[in-house]
């Protein structure tokens, strides 16, 4: 990843014990209780991120219906999937996926803030909310993939998405080559959330 886009090795750390600090408060406040804050870590945790993405991935990876669709009915082809109660809300009620093929390669931004799809790709890193990515992503796509290390012959599109509160974007990556005869579980362990962002291949086995 770029430079541009990194940040001081201590940032997890301060921002951290800022976190404890505003939730101390809270509940010393009786704003919050412990159990609220554990419980919406678990969320996250094991409900509601990426391991949602990557099993739709991986099914459109191996069922063309089912990706065709992912493609055209968002919303649709995720109620199909067994995935936890409340996925349509919590920044999931507009959902959109592209995919991405030898001639055209997708990523997804958010120029105004951090929208992003919470329910199939969890909470956004932090430089995709800097504002350096979200201009120089729009402005010159090609060279900020070049610098994610992605590059990109000449002849092939790229096409950026820009999330908003009406619809949040993600994308279907390409499926690696040598993968044939994987299972959906063994696919799905190949997709990370940056190769549905659109800013990294899905991973070779």
């Amino acid at each position: 990843m770029s430079a541009l886009f990194d940040y001081d090795d201590d940032r997890e750390l301060k921002n951290a014990a800022r976190v404890r600090a505003l939730e101390a408060l809270l509940i010393e406040k009786g704003i919050i209780t412990s159990d609220t804050v554990d419980k919406v870590i678990s969320y996250f945790e094991t409900e509601m991120g990426p391991f949602n993405g990557a099993k739709l991935v991986a099914k459109a990876w191996v069922d063309p219906e089912f990706k065709k669709l992912l493609v055209t009915n968002t919303p649709a082809a995720i109620a199909k999937m067994d995935f936890p109660q409340g996925m349509a809300g919590a920044e999931g009620e507009h959902m959109r996926a592209v995919e991405n093929t030898p001639q055209v390669h997708n990523i997804i931004i958010c120029t105004l803030c951090s929208c992003y799809p919470w329910p199939v790709l969890g909470l956004p890193p932090y430089w995709y909310k800097d504002p350096s990515f979200r201009a120089r992503a729009a402005r010159e796509p090609r060279a900020v993939l070049k610098e994610f290390g992605v590059e990109l012959d000449d002849d092939v599109e790229v096409r950026v998405w820009d999330s908003s509160a009406q619809i949040r974007w993600f994308v279907v990556p390409q499926r690696p080559s040598g993968t044939e005869g994987m299972t959906e579980e063994e696919l799905a362990s190949l997709v990370t959330p940056e190769a549905m962002m659109g800013v990294a291949f899905a991973q070779a086995p």
